[in-house]
């Protein structure tokens, strides 16, 4: 009997209903270990509750919620929190203890940490937490991945000597998104981190950083473990993307004193020894194997390991990744270039380019919690086709401006078209087709980067369970959309990198086959004329929705404060 492998993903999803907490670590394991049936044994059947669409909290502390084989309901406190919501969510599905009969079946009576050979963690990037390195204590929340509190600052960065340069040496542009300009802003505004920095206490890392060195028994460890995966470090912009460490060019740039912040080691996504093992709890003694950000991890869940595979999770944002093969590709029509994966062992790392949309689920979530429309996010399938079509209604979601491939930080969420007939279920078809259009843009962008049009589409996460929005997207495109039965890629990503650290699969080769059950394939049924007309107009929509953001904009504030205590 072959062990299994877990996988932790943390995210900062809110929900409310606490009870949910051991039944969906119980069912998420379920299934990810199914779509491992064809090679490990020891499986379960699946079950099909799914994540929903989640609202990103970008002024908020980070809120990770352990999923993919735990997903924890509970809003955190604080970054400590999050680990300790991890731990203790595992031990339950251990041991089934403090489950009633209802989540125990849910449960197929737990699993034995006797059958799990490693654990992969996958995580949400660009994230960027700070905590002291002698004490191990958080020196302020997370600053998440939309936060736009640094568009003042990265207006500064691009007015700098050598902005130009930055992108031919990181693959990222200038923008309000990687964790550079996330450590600035903390190094410029909160007191315990600029003095944490000035005497050289200050720790920096992502997600997946944090996570790993608390697990591993975070500053009481023997030999505390302060490392990120090559995934993960190509989202910060202080990583060469060609020599996968630290580039002193980078980090001269944004002004950082490498002998003033400690920042993690770069290790492979894939690894039986560098990420440590889990200090205590449960799973004592169990090594971490592999390590991924989550929308490397999709990629490896869809088995995306050819160049000119390409997959795209819906989310709370949406993220498009195409792998380039062996040789980064250095995007001239506004995509990312980063590291797809690097499993280490020989083996030459993988690159992508990328398209990141701000908001994708995160739409959903607004109509949901802002204007009402609906009670829960499965519902907005339902508003939408309550209506025939968008009735002329175009909504630029852009909440923190535009991402790839348009790069509008000065965009603000702006809805076009609305007339007196205008009814709910029009802003809500509006809203899904917005994640679509913003694809076909970048699908577009891939294809002048590549020289190749993409064949069909892979896709996962929370939004892609809606047949309607999935239906729009190959009209939209023009490209078949395939969705797996098991949309959980994320995790199975990570089960990936692990198992291949450890021994349960020798290479990429023998995981061809894995999740290929069940798929659905939606294929393209408008002609490419109507499908050129409706992006045209989103392009114009795009163009009328710039410059909402000014120079000036201190003085608005000011302006506003005013008006509400008149």
């Amino acid at each position: 009997m072959s062990p299994s492998m877990w996988t932790m993903r943390w995210s900062h999803q809110v929900i409310n209903e606490h009870h949910r907490h051991h039944l969906k670590s119980c069912s998420t394991i379920s299934r990810v270990n199914n779509a491992l049936k064809s090679i490990i044994p020891r499986t379960r059947p699946g079950d099909t509750d799914t994540d929903t669409p989640h609202e990103a909290l970008p002024s908020t502390p980070l809120e990770p919620v352990p999923t993919r084989t735990t997903s924890v309901t509970m809003k955190l406190l604080n970054l400590n929190d999050g680990v300790e919501a991890g731990v203790m969510c595992v031990e339950p599905t251990l041991t089934n203890d403090g489950m009633d009969a209802r989540n125990l079946a849910k449960a197929h009576k737990g699993f034995s940490k006797n059958d799990i050979r490693s654990i992969g963690i996958t995580n949400q990037r660009e994230t960027t937490l700070v905590w002291d390195h002698e004490t191990g204590e958080p020196l302020y929340n997370a600053v998440v991945w939309p936060d736009t509190r640094t568009k003042s600052l990265v207006r500064d960065l691009k007015a700098k000597d050598g902005a130009d340069a930055i992108k031919d040496l990181c693959g990222l542009p200038l923008s309000t998104y990687p964790s550079s300009v996330k450590l600035l802003w903390l190094i410029e505004n909160v007191e315990a981190v600029k003095q944490a920095y000035e005497e050289g206490r200050l720790a920096f890392g992502t997600v997946d950083t944090w996570l790993i060195y608390k697990l591993n028994g975070g500053a009481q460890a023997e030999s505390p473990v302060h490392v990120t995966d090559s995934t993960n470090a190509s989202r910060t912009m202080f990583m060469n993307i060609r020599t996968l460490q630290y580039d002193d060019k980078l980090l001269g740039f944004f002004g950082i004193d490498r002998t003033k912040v400690h920042l993690p080691k770069i290790v492979p996504s894939s690894d039986p020894e560098c990420f440590g093992r889990i200090a205590s709890g449960a799973l004592s003694g169990v090594p971490i194997a592999g390590c991924l950000g989550d929308q490397s991890s999709a990629l490896v869940g869809q088995c995306g390991f050819n160049p000119g595979q390409a997959k795209n999770t819906y989310g709370t944002g949406c993220f498009l990744l195409y792998n380039v093969g062996t040789e980064p590709v250095i995007s001239q029509y506004g995509l990312l270039s980063t590291v797809a994966y690097d499993f280490g062992q020989g083996r030459a790392p993988v690159y992508a380019l990328e398209g990141s949309i701000a908001v994708a689920g995160a739409g959903v979530t607004f109509l949901q919690n802002n204007l009402n429309f609906i009670e829960n996010a499965k519902q907005i399938n339902d508003l939408a086709e309550s209506v025939p079509d968008n009735g002329g209604v175009v909504f630029v979601t852009a909440f923190s401006g535009l991402f790839a491939p348009y790069w509008i930080d000065d965009a603000k969420g702006t809805l076009f078209g609305i007339t007196q007939h205008t009814q709910k279920g029009h802003i809500a078809r509006a809203t899904l087709e917005a994640t679509c259009f913003q694809t076909k843009a970048i699908l577009d962008a891939m294809e002048k980067d590549s020289g190749c049009k993409l064949k069909l589409l892979a896709v996962d996460g929370g939004l892609s369970n809606s047949d309607l929005t999935m239906q729009t997207q190959a009209d939209i495109s023009g490209i078949p959309v395939d969705r797996p039965a098991m949309c959980e890629t994320t995790a199975l990503g990570a089960a990936i990198a692990a198992g291949l650290a450890t021994g349960v699969w020798s290479d990429t080769t023998e995981l061809q086959e894995v999740n290929r059950t069940g798929r659905k394939v939606f294929e393209p049924k408008i002609s490419r004329k109507c499908a050129e007309k409706r992006f045209k107009k989103w392009n114009q929509a795009v163009q009328m929705s710039r410059g909402w953001l000014q120079d000036n904009d201190n003085e608005d504030d000011e302006c506003d404060e005013e008006v509400k205590k008149a």
